[in-house]
């Protein structure tokens, strides 16, 4: 359905099963973030689109999302594209009845799934952010992930001041791939991890790496595997949360550990051939039962 779009805002129809209010929470999942703010029950974010700096700012209307533009009038493009990011950074386009209708009849996801119905991947639309979060996060605990993001991003990215709060995008590939080793590891990034952070941005900025190319790739695991610092972890991480393959399985993810432990009530964690044979039935949905598990730890 096409959005109805007026003067003043956008609004783009949301499926019947969509829960704000659970994308809500994790979005709010920790007070570092700093490439958006939420505001009672609304999200207001920057974009560089072509250039060009726009903020927004989304709320909830019954049936659909409603997108605003508090600093300016955004060219027709520019619409389009705010619109495009929102559908994918809100996973809107992936029809989940065969998730749910999985879910009823397995006994690890049934309780979790009828607890957060409705919530989706809240994913990472940019291939550059995902990856350098992937990379980022590796061996660290989610806090020090965040602060090391939080200085990146204040250290390389583009902002904008609205109501007298920053509001920041993403550093480009571009202005990456320029940088040095010694800039990185002075915001604390581990001089293995700046290489690989460097790598990626050169490969983009120069288009050897994008994603449209990365989307058509018949094995997308194997290609991501091709680049320096991923490995199966990130691999699946930037395959769930940037390239919507609902099959993408971060197995070794110590927060999925943390969950089923939970969910099982067991008094350690389960080892990856537990996990592996109680996700049998997840097939084709591994990502949508990781990220519910996820939730459940919020």
């Amino acid at each position: 359905m096409k959005p109805v779009q007026s003067t003043h805002y956008i609004e783009i129809s949301t499926p019947a099963d969509f829960n704000y209010e659970e994308c809500l929470v994790h979005l709010g999942r920790s007070s570092q973030e700093n490439l958006y703010r939420i505001k009672k029950d609304k999200v207001i974010k920057l974009l560089n689109i072509n250039g060009e700096r726009v903020l927004f700012q989304l709320t909830a209307v019954p049936g659909a999302l409603r997108i605003e533009f508090p600093l300016s009038t955004p060219t027709p493009d520019e619409r389009e594209q705010v619109v495009a990011y929102i559908e994918d950074w809100f996973d809107l386009n992936t029809d989940l009845r065969g998730f749910y209708e999985m879910a009823e009849t397995d006994s690890v996801l049934n309780p979790v799934v009828q607890q957060y119905y409705g919530l989706r991947i809240i994913g990472v639309p940019d291939l550059f952010e995902a990856l350098v979060w992937a990379v980022m996060g590796q061996q660290i605990n989610l806090t020090f992930a965040y602060t090391l993001k939080k200085r990146f991003v204040e250290s390389y990215g583009d902002s904008v001041v609205y109501e007298e709060e920053t509001y920041w995008t993403f550093p480009h590939p571009e202005t990456i791939a320029a940088l040095t080793l010694e800039e990185l590891r002075a915001l604390q990034l581990t001089g293995r991890k700046s290489e690989y952070i460097l790598g990626i941005a050169s490969m983009m900025a120069t288009g050897d790496l994008n994603k449209e190319r990365l989307l058509e790739e018949p094995d997308m695991e194997s290609k991501l595997l091709e680049i320096r610092g991923v490995g199966a972890w990130s691999a699946n991480y930037v395959m769930m949360k940037c390239l919507h393959d609902a099959s993408a399985f971060p197995l070794a993810d110590v927060g999925l550990h943390n969950a089923l432990k939970f969910q099982l009530n067991m008094e350690r964690k389960p080892t990856l051939a537990e996990i592996t044979e109680l996700s049998t039935n997840w097939s084709g949905w591994e990502a949508y039962a990781t990220f519910y598990l996820w939730r459940s730890l919020l």
